[in-house]
């Protein structure tokens, strides 16, 4: 049977987003963030993450510190009783990137080539998945993959309010809370 998966983006969803992260000490992960990956996974859902690293195509780290620090962020859910199904990431840049990185690539939100790769790897159902985003692209990404609902997180969210092109909360916490009330 294939899985279901919450698909986040990692900075403004699991962390708060200082800009170009690439450090233990830079992470900041959002308040509620394991207590919603824990509601996540108590549902029979899976978790990945799905994230635009463009500070690796701007040179600004490499992708070895973001293997790094994407095993400490793994390591800290472990430790909080989540376990992560995979982490995607796009380190290209179309116009800001040097070298091999500068590229107009299939892998970078809005485009849905990290959700297609993970469905395909893993046994996904798309349109049974959820993305959870801070960013438009985010969305985008979600609905050209086939994704039926996606959330769009902003700490600017009066109240959770809904388009036809996605839902609005807070922060994750507020989404689960959200999704597993509407669809229990």
């Amino acid at each position: 049977m294939s899985k279901k998966v919450f698909f986040l983006d990692r900075d403004g969803v699991i962390n708060v987003d200082h800009g170009y992260i690439y450090k233990p000490e830079q992470f900041e992960f959002i308040p509620g963030v394991f207590d919603a990956c824990r509601t996540i996974t108590q549902h029979g859902y899976h978790i990945v993450v799905v994230t635009n690293q463009s500070g690796i195509a701007r040179g600004y780290y490499t992708e070895r510190d973001f293997a790094a620090l994407t095993s400490w962020m793994t390591a800290t859910f472990a430790d909080q009783g989540v376990s992560l199904l995979d982490v995607y990431y796009c380190p290209h840049h179309a116009t800001q990137g040097f070298g091999k990185y500068l590229l107009d690539c299939n892998c970078r939100k809005p485009r849905p080539g990290m959700l297609l790769k993970a469905a395909a790897q893993h046994d996904i159902s798309l349109p049974a998945s959820i993305i959870v985003g801070d960013k438009t692209s985010d969305m985008e990404a979600g609905k050209r993959a086939g994704l039926r609902v996606c959330y769009k997180v902003s700490e600017n969210a009066a109240s959770r309010r809904t388009t036809t092109e996605y839902v609005s909360c807070k922060r994750l916490i507020d989404v689960t809370t959200h999704f597993f009330q509407a669809h229990s």
